[in-house]
């Protein structure tokens, strides 16, 4: 893959965002950033699941249905102060996206529930198979925090902030090869970032088939351990799972020691109602925004890497070896916990040492090979 396209998707839909689509072409747009159409709407596929071309007009409905919830314009009037080039085309694609048409949506703006009603921004995330979107699932299901995780009808869905407004994710199972994302966003320049953290959470940045020996059965390939074989052959597809952010893991996993993982989620759920941010009208039990370092005034360790995070930003963005000792100056703070989080972050080296003693054997694959091990 091209190095260059994260960054290159980024310009691009800051360009969108600033209107390049409304009377140019993807063909124009390749131009101005030296590729071709068709390696831009692959790029876009890669990273965002939708062309160009999709993501402005969805840019264009939902800058349509502020109007509608924000000004007293006509129907007519918002149609073409947003772009479209008639009510049919307005109302066409304002039903696909909000799934409900123009004068229903107006009839909405005073509701509760605007941030969801909107029907969202869908997105594919791919991934390479297998992967086993019900044991993720099951992973986030037993450690959902109250008011700010659900898992629910096979859909994951959690608040998130973003540059300080509330949005909610839903993911699910699409067919085949990719989950479907439906983003409500508050904006829209950190779409990217959203969409990569979100495929970090649920383990699709990793591809283990090389790790699990199932392509060319490598000699150390996991399938092929004995301490491991039976379990990656029942369930081929696990991946590590991650975290939306650092410090919510980091809270979770001293929460969970110690503890039965019952007891943390209500802990967790406790600190969310005192001092997360409440986002009204959401669905399945969500009300909150997970608490930022600044507002997370409590007790015990939660309050220690709270406080940690605010005398050092980078505390939990470290190399594994710096992660583990950062957590385990903590007083009461023990391997066990540190590794889980920075199993969490993405460390894939990272292997609670309670586990097995002989983890050196899944060498680079530790934090996979620990995943086994616990599901």
């Amino acid at each position: 893959m091209d190095a260059r396209a994260p960054e290159m998707v980024c310009r691009a839909v800051q360009l969108i965002i600033d209107g390049v689509l409304d009377e140019g072409t993807e063909v124009a747009l390749g131009e101005r950033l030296a590729v071709s159409p068709r390696h831009l709407r692959r790029m876009f596929r890669d990273h965002l699941g939708v062309t160009p071309d999709q993501l402005a007009r969805s840019r264009r409905a939902h800058f349509a249905r502020r109007l509608l919830d924000d000004s007293d314009l006509s129907v007519a009037d918002i149609a073409f102060a947003s772009g479209f080039g008639s009510l049919r085309q307005f109302n066409r694609e304002m039903r696909q996206v909000f799934r409900a048409a123009p004068r229903e949506l107006r009839d909405r703006r005073r509701r509760a529930d605007r941030l969801t009603a909107d029907g969202g921004l869908v997105m594919r995330l791919p991934y390479q198979p297998p992967y086993d979107w019900d044991a993720m699932l099951e992973y986030f299901a037993a450690r959902a925090i109250p008011g700010v995780e659900s898992v629910a009808d096979s859909t994951y869905r959690r608040t998130i902030a973003l540059d300080g407004g509330p949005g909610l994710l839903e993911l699910t199972a699409g067919t085949g090869d990719h989950l479907i994302l439906r983003a409500h966003l508050p904006y829209w320049e950190g779409l990217i970032h959203v969409v990569e953290r979100a495929a970090r959470m649920v383990g699709l940045d990793t591809a283990p088939a090389e790790a699990l020996g199932l392509d060319a059965a490598p000699a150390e390939g996991l399938a092929l351990d004995p301490v491991l074989g039976p379990r990656v052959r029942r369930r081929p597809g696990l991946r590590v799972p991650g975290a939306w952010g650092p410090l919510e893991a980091a809270v979770q996993s001293v929460l969970a020691q110690g503890n039965s993982l019952d007891d943390a989620r209500a802990e967790a759920g406790e600190l969310v109602a005192r001092y997360g941010h409440p986002v009204p009208g959401l669905p399945d039990g969500l009300t909150h925004l997970f608490p930022s370092a600044e507002a997370l005034d409590t007790t015990g360790l939660p309050q220690a890497i709270a406080q940690a995070c605010l005398a050092n930003p980078a505390f939990l963005d470290q190399p594994l070896d710096a992660l583990i000792a950062n957590l385990t100056s903590i007083p009461g703070l023990t391997a066990d916990t540190a590794h889980t989080i920075a199993l969490r972050l993405g460390h894939q080296e990272a292997f609670p040492p309670s586990l097995y003693d002989d983890r050196a054997r899944w060498h680079p694959h530790q934090a996979l090979a620990a995943t086994y091990l616990t599901t």
